[in-house]
């Protein structure tokens, strides 16, 4: 899936990944391929990513995640 994570001020990671795991509002959860659309709220804490053997993980103050056709965008604070 095709995954953006963006800050105010600039591109924090933009390419496939296989998973990411995410700090809702309401506990962490995942996303993998083929994932139902979602909108969700985000708090402080830790986004997970996962794309082959590499892993990646960006710290975010809060923010919302959409997930859509295969691809998740991460508007980050």
């Amino acid at each position: 899936m095709q995954v953006e994570i963006l800050s105010p001020d600039k591109t924090l990671y933009a390419g496939e990944a296989d998973h990411i795991q995410l700090p809702g509002q309401d506990g962490s959860f995942g996303v993998l391929n083929n994932h139902a659309p979602l909108i969700a709220g985000l708090k402080e804490g830790t986004v997970n990513l996962r794309s082959g053997d590499e892993e990646k993980t960006f710290d975010i103050k809060g923010g919302v995640v959409e997930v859509v056709s295969n691809k998740v965008i991460v508007l980050a604070e």
